[in-house]
């Protein structure tokens, strides 16, 4: 017998905002009443089980108010039905609200017919390109990829209305990785953090629908990158806390353990505490070493691995101001890097950069901005060019010499400022 797994959409909807618990949610919409001059609104904690419970029915104009005020999404992309469609369940048929701030996502997952009528097979025809897509990312143009893997999403999503039983859910978590790809690449590669926000609250839903737990704490991690690179500490932690709640029901790998340790760390130095950071990143070092017992990652945990989890410390240190231990550090990170891992390295580059630009080598400088320009110029990678651009700024007292020059010469060609203007 199938396991119930509630509004799987307005679960995740709330946790994507930082909202982690049923009380959580109702006291923000209680909140919302108040904000919105709706005065003392009667929503009980029933209500709210209700609503994420396998019936949740369509609820009354007020509450659809507040909803999409607290979850920035319209009323049908959380897992409501309304009774003119055929499929609601509630008495209340009153017309649906317009979608007032609503994320940059499509609609919401369809739900399974009685009978699937796609193959068995489909799911795992499906996660094949998946699987193609997440070894392309390393090398394939980013606006390139990303409109490919956007048409598969669009396929993936269509599919999950034709499918059930475990082909549904094998299907469920391959188009779970690959709306985390595509947002990935939004926001990493093409640096569109709220389009970015919105495709990863989409593979959120999708992870529920596989059960995938593990999937749900990466894609969680990865949400909180968002408010984090934007300085929003709390909004951060309240994501992180509901990624470290996912995992632990995993069980996760080291690997995947550390990973949240540095995403917290990058957040936290991002936000400005530094020593917090280089806290976290100390526990992740040793979380790796004492990881052997732990079972191994999942296939599509592809960016993350020791040299990696450095990449993350010598950035901090950079921040904090330690810039012999970073330069060491970063350094130890570019002997350690493949040649094919050009995004990485531009980004390394681009931080070693910054590094001398602070202590004042001026040429040493200039020559690690060449170097990830060079990079740049084979993978584009909008978080590398933005640490080439932080590092350039940071010469500008030097900006007539020939050396910054030539450095401006290449940053300011006409590829690389149509493409940064594209972007």
């Amino acid at each position: 017998m199938t396991r119930s797994t509630g509004n799987v959409a307005l679960k995740a909807a709330r946790q994507a905002t930082g909202i982690s618990s049923q009380r959580a949610l109702l006291l923000a919409l209680r909140q919302a009443g108040r904000e919105l001059g709706m005065g003392a609104v009667g929503i009980s904690p029933r209500q709210i089980a209700r609503w994420e419970s396998d019936t949740p029915g369509w609820p009354r104009a007020d509450y659809q108010r507040l909803l999409v005020h607290v979850l920035r999404l319209p009323v049908e992309q959380l897992g409501f039905r309304a009774p003119w469609d055929g499929h609601g369940t509630a008495p209340d048929a009153v017309p649906p609200l317009p979608a007032v701030a609503a994320a940059p996502v499509r609609a919401a997952l369809p739900s399974p017919r009685t009978a699937g009528t796609q193959p068995d097979t489909i799911g795992s025809d499906y996660a094949v390109v998946t699987e193609a897509h997440r070894r392309m990312y390393w090398s394939v143009a980013p606006a390139t990829l990303h409109q490919a893997v956007a048409e598969h999403a669009v396929l993936g999503t269509a599919l999950l209305g034709e499918t059930t039983g475990v082909a549904r859910r094998i299907l469920a978590a391959a188009l779970a990785e690959s709306l985390l790809l595509a947002a990935r690449i939004q926001f990493f590669d093409l640096r569109r953090p709220e389009q970015a926000d919105g495709t990863y609250l989409r593979a959120l839903q999708a992870a529920g629908e596989a059960d995938d737990s593990l999937l749900g704490a990466a894609i969680l991690a990865h949400l909180a990158f968002v408010p984090g690179w934007a300085g929003r500490r709390e909004d951060a932690a309240e994501r992180m806390q509901a990624a470290r709640t996912y995992a632990r029901r995993g069980p996760a790998s080291a690997d995947l353990l550390a990973w949240l340790d540095a995403v917290e760390a990058e957040c936290l130095t991002r936000c400005g505490d530094h020593r917090a950071a280089l806290a976290m990143l100390r526990r992740a070092e040793d979380v790796l070493a004492e990881g052997a017992e732990r079972p191994p990652s999942p296939a599509w945990f592809t960016w993350f691995s020791p040299v990696r989890l450095a990449a993350f410390k010598g950035n901090t240190e950079l921040a904090a101001g330690h810039l012999p231990q970073a330069r060491t550090t970063l350094e130890g990170v570019l002997d350690a890097l493949p040649a094919s891992d050009r995004k990485q390295r531009s980004v390394v580059l681009g931080d070693l950069a910054m590094v001398e630009a602070r202590s004042g080598r001026v040429e040493a400088a200039c020559a690690r901005l060449e170097q990830s320009l060079d990079q740049l110029a084979v993978t584009w990678y909008a978080t590398g060019m933005e640490r080439v651009r932080e590092a350039r700024r940071a010469l500008t007292e030097w900006q007539d010499r020939a050396d910054v020059r030539r450095v401006d010469d290449r940053l300011y060609s006409w590829s690389s400022t149509i493409s940064t203007l594209q972007r």
